[in-house]
């Protein structure tokens, strides 16, 4: 899975929303500027730390489905595996 785009997609959310807000309360421009900064900081640091939890949790989806591969590599037949092997013929 394609995961280099999340901390990049949260934090420019978190933006949208903080500027809404800020718009919204009429809020000063140095004042907005130093809000936004430290929203976009934040949130790009929980954008990484989401994109590690969701690799290491794809890592071992992908470990997990290569040990069963390779179980029906060895010789044992997985259930439906009878069926595909007749439609071919």
């Amino acid at each position: 899975m394609k995961t280099k785009p999340i901390p990049a997609i949260i934090m420019l959310v978190a933006g949208v929303i903080a500027c809404a807000a800020g718009i919204i309360g009429r809020m000063e421009l140095l004042d907005f500027t130093k809000m936004l900064l430290i929203v976009l900081v934040v949130f790009y640091i929980f954008g990484c730390i989401a994109k590690l939890i969701i690799d290491r949790n794809f890592k071992e989806m992908e470990e997990d489905t290569t040990d069963g591969e390779s179980a029906a590599e060895e010789g044992e037949e997985q259930p439906g595996q009878e069926q595909e092997e007749q439609d071919e013929k």
